[in-house]
C-alpha cells in the first residue's frame, strides 16, 4: 500500500515525503533521547550523593556521635569540607526533628531552632516532582506536602533503608534532594538529607533543546532551498520534456520551452537535444512512410487494374493471337507489382538497418573492385557484358561509410545500367580523386540514355523513363541508390554520356 501511494506522488511530493518522514523518525528519536538525558543526568549526581551518605554515616557510626544537636553540630562543623560541593546537608533524628543543617553552622545556636520552619517553607513553597529511581519511578504533585511528610512516607514504604531521591522544581530552581536512615546497631537513629542545586541538568537538557531546534531549523531551510533548487532546474525541465513528448504524442500545435533547454550544457540538456532529433527524426520517416504509402498504392493501382481488364478479356476471346498477348500483359503486371512489393520490402529494412550501423573509414576501391568482378562473372558469359573499372592511379580511396550500403550503391546503379543495355555492350566504372580530397564514382553505360526532362526526375520513387521495360524496374532503385548517397552525405547526379548511353555520377566527401 505504501509502493502504491508512493507512486502516485510526483517526483517533488515524494522528495518532501520522504523527508518529512525522516524528520519525524529523527524527531522521535531526539525526544526519547532528551527524555532519558534528565534521569541519566539525575543519576550520575545520585550516585555522587549515595556515596556521601555513606561516608557520612560511616563516619557518625564510627565516631559514634549522638543523634543531639551540639553532637551533630560540631559533626558537621569539623566534617564540613565533604559538603563544600553541596548546597545543604540536613540531619533529622528519628522523630523528624532537624537536628543538623550546614546552612547554620556560622550561626548563632540560638537561631538554629528556626530552620526546620525554613525547611518546611522550601519544601511546600514549591511544586515538587519527586522521582524514585531504584526500581520505578514515583512523582508527587503536593504543594502541601514538606520534607517531613516525605521522611514519613519513606519510612513506611518498601524502599526504607535505601537512598531515596527525589527532585524540586521552580522555575528558577532545579533542586535535587537524597535521603537516607541512618541505624546504630540495627535501629533507627535518624535521617540524612542531602541537597544541591541541579540548575546544571536543566541548562544541559535546554542546551541540547535548543541545539535540536537549531539543527532542525538549519535542515529544514536546507531541505526548502534543496527543493526549490530540484523543482526550478530539474523537475521543471522534465515536466517541459514531458510536456513536449505529450504534444508530440497528440499532435499539438502547443508551443513548450524545450528550446530552452536544448540550450543546457547539462545532461538535461543532451537528453532534450537527442529527443528533439528523435521527435524529427520520426516525424521525417513517418511522413516518408505516408508519402510512400500513397505511392505505392497509386502504383500499385494501375497494374491491378490492367490485370483485372485483362482477365475479363481473356474469359471472353477465342482469339489465341489476342489471348497471348492479353497473357503477356497479365504476366507484366504481376512482374511489376511483384518487383513493388519487393523493393518497397527491401526498402524498409534497409532503413531500419541504417540507424544501427555506424560509420567508418573504407576504401572505396575495394569494394568497387569487388562488386564490378562479382557482376563480371555472371553477366559477361551470360550476356557478353563486360564492366570495365578505371582509377586515376590513386591507391587511397578512403571514405566515411557503411560498407554493405556503399556495395548496395554500387550493385543497383549496375543492375539498372545492364537492364537498359544491349547484349555485348561495355559498362565503364570510372573512380578519381579530386584536388579537393572528394572521390568521384561514375558509371557509364551505353543504353539509350535519359530523355533530357527526366535527369532530374530519375531519383524520385517510382519513376521510370522505359516503358517498354516497365516491367523490370519499380522505380525505387535509383531513389534507395539517392537515399544511400545521402546518408554517406554524398551527392549524386544524372546525365547523359558525350557519345551514348547514360552517366550516373556520385561525389564522396573527403575524410576530415
Amino acid at each position: 500500500m505504501f509502493n502504491n501511494f508512493l507512486k502516485d506522488l510526483s517526483i517533488l511530493k515524494k522528495f518532501l515525503f520522504i523527508n518529512l518522514l525522516i524528520f519525524v523518525i529523527i524527531g522521535s528519536f531526539t525526544v526519547l533521547y532528551l527524555q532519558s538525558i534528565q534521569p541519566s543526568l539525575i543519576n550520575n549526581k545520585k550516585v555522587k550523593h549515595i556515596q556521601i551518605i555513606d561516608n557520612t554515616i560511616d563516619h557518625i557510626q564510627r565516631l559514634n556521635i549522638k543523634f543531639r544537636e551540639d553532637d551533630i553540630r560540631k559533626f558537621l562543623f569539623s566534617t564540613r569540607f565533604l559538603f563544600q560541593n553541596l548546597d545543604r546537608v540536613t540531619i533529622f533524628d528519628s522523630k523528624f526533628n532537624l537536628i543538623g543543617d550546614t546552612d547554620t553552622l556560622d550561626l548563632d545556636p540560638r537561631s538554629f531552632s528556626q530552620r526546620l520552619d525554613i525547611v518546611e517553607m522550601d519544601v511546600t513553597s514549591k511544586e515538587e516532582k519527586i522521582v524514585e529511581e531504584e526500581k520505578e519511578d514515583t512523582v508527587y504533585k503536593n504543594n502541601k506536602l514538606s520534607l517531613t511528610d516525605i521522611l514519613i512516607d519513606y519510612t513506611s514504604s518498601p524502599e526504607f533503608g535505601k537512598s531515596f531521591t527525589f527532585t524540586q522544581e521552580s522555575y528558577d530552581q532545579f533542586l535535587l534532594t537524597t535521603i537516607k536512615n541512618v541505624k546504630n546497631n540495627g535501629k533507627n537513629i535518624g535521617y540524612l538529607a542531602i541537597s544541591e542545586n541541579a540548575n546544571d541538568i536543566r541548562a544541559a537538557i535546554n542546551e541540547r533543546k535548543s541545539f535540536i531546534m537549531r539543527s532542525a531549523a538549519v535542515v529544514g531551510i536546507v531541505i526548502l532551498i534543496f527543493s526549490y533548487v530540484l523543482n526550478r532546474f530539474f523537475l521543471k525541465p522534465i515536466k517541459n520534456l514531458v510536456n513536449y513528448t505529450n504534444i508530440v504524442k497528440d499532435k499539438s500545435k502547443k508551443k513548450t520551452n524545450i528550446e530552452s533547454i536544448k540550450k543546457r550544457n547539462d545532461e538535461l540538456g543532451v537528453l532534450s537535444q537527442s529527443l528533439d532529433e528523435m521527435t524529427n527524426e520520426l516525424h521525417k520517416r513517418i511522413n516518408t512512410a505516408e508519402n510512400f504509402s500513397t505511392d505505392l498504392v497509386h502504383e500499385i493501382r494501375n497494374p491491378l487494374a490492367s490485370l483485372k481488364s485483362a482477365s475479363e478479356i481473356i474469359s471472353e476471346t477465342d482469339n489465341k493471337e489476342q489471348r497471348d498477348k492479353l497473357i503477356n500483359i497479365v504476366s507484366h503486371d504481376v512482374e511489376r507489382i511483384e518487383r513493388l512489393i519487393t523493393d518497397y520490402s527491401q526498402m524498409l529494412k534497409d532503413e531500419a538497418a541504417i540507424s544501427s550501423e555506424k560509420m567508418q573509414k573504407i576504401n572505396l576501391k575495394t569494394i568497387v573492385k569487388s562488386v564490378v568482378d562479382d557482376f563480371n562473372s555472371i553477366y559477361n558469359s551470360k550476356r557478353g557484358i563486360s564492366i570495365n573499372l578505371k582509377t586515376n592511379g590513386s591507391e587511397n580511396y578512403i571514405i566515411l561509410g557503411i560498407e554493405n550500403r556503399i556495395e548496395q550503391i554500387i550493385a543497383n546503379l549496375l543492375e539498372n545500367s545492364i537492364s537498359f543495355s544491349e547484349d555485348n555492350q561495355e559498362i565503364h566504372v570510372e573512380l578519381n580523386q579530386e584536388e579537393n580530397g572528394n572521390i568521384n564514382l561514375n558509371v557509364i553505360d551505353q543504353g539509350a540514355g535519359f530523355k533530357e526532362n527526366d535527369t532530374k526526375k530519375i531519383f524520385n520513387r517510382f519513376y521510370s523513363n522505359r516503358p517498354e521495360k516497365f516491367g523490370e524496374h519499380s522505380g525505387l532503385g535509383l531513389n534507395i541508390v539517392k537515399n544511400l548517397v545521402d546518408l554517406h552525405n554524398g551527392q549524386i547526379f544524372a546525365k547523359n554520356n558525350k557519345n551514348k548511353g547514360a552517366k550516373i555520377e556520385i561525389i564522396f566527401p573527403k575524410v576530415k
